[in-house]
């Protein structure tokens, strides 16, 4: 038996997330690569990820492993794979790991990057990978306030209706605003995320940003664990998994 670990690049525009769905018809990432390793491998096979990516979420860098019996060389499987998968998934890099590896139960934290178009006018090449903001943003001031995120706080605040009830304490190791001409990157990395939390977190920070929210604002939505109190929460499109941390 080996246990092949598996990163991941794809483009989630046209899929519903990662994890399979209840309904059968549901296009998802996970679906795809396990139809793929099923036709290679000649058995069914089951994915662990890191974690999922909701509908329309990218990933430069997703985490899975798979345990299989199969000899086939990893340099093949991955050519295979390849050439298999449709092109908007890629398998950039593959591994044999300990057999007692377990991609979600291992990972230690992950980075997500939300990136912002900040300029008058759209960009039609980008359309599916950012979120389009006209209006101008104070980033120095959402770098100055975001510090406040930093450790370890319940995000309640920031977390998305869940059907499951789940503990909203995380911890936010690093929170970088980074201005690259027309577009703006804020990178987190955190421990682990709550249902739209990154989403949530950056639309608060561009209600600062734009002068909607007073300084010392993002402090009090924090600690009130009310999540009416934050900014909305922006679209998936400019959302992308960066790196899983073991």
């Amino acid at each position: 038996m080996r246990n092949i670990k598996l990163t991941i690049e794809y483009d989630g525009t046209n899929y519903f997330g990662w994890q399979i769905q209840n309904k059968r018809q549901s296009k998802t990432v996970q679906k795809t690569i396990e139809k793929c390793l099923q036709k290679i491998l000649q058995r069914r096979i089951k994915l662990i990820a890191s974690g999922r990516t909701d509908a329309g979420v990218h990933a430069k860098a997703q985490v899975a492993n798979f345990k299989t019996e199969s000899s086939l060389s990893l340099e093949k499987l991955q050519r295979a794979l390849n050439a298999v998968l449709p092109p908007d998934i890629a398998i950039t890099h593959i591994e044999e790991v300990k057999l007692d590896f377990h991609s979600r139960f291992e990972a230690k934290s992950k980075v997500y990057r939300y990136t912002i178009l900040n300029r008058p006018y759209r960009s039609s090449l980008l359309k599916d990978s950012v979120y389009f903001y006209p209006y101008p943003l104070d980033t120095k001031l959402m770098q100055r306030q975001a510090r406040i995120l930093l450790g370890r706080h319940n995000f309640k605040a920031f977390q998305a209706s869940d059907k499951k009830e789940r503990n909203s304490v995380r911890t936010i190791k690093k929170l970088n605003i980074i201005k690259d001409r027309d577009l703006i990157y804020v990178d987190i990395e955190a421990d682990g995320f709550l249902y739209n939390m990154v989403r949530n977190i950056v639309g608060t920070l561009i209600e600062i940003g734009r002068g909607k929210f007073s300084g010392g604002s993002l402090r009090k939505i924090m600690l009130s664990k009310e999540r009416r109190l934050a900014g909305p929460t922006l679209p998936a499109r400019g959302l992308c998994l960066i790196e899983v941390k073991y």
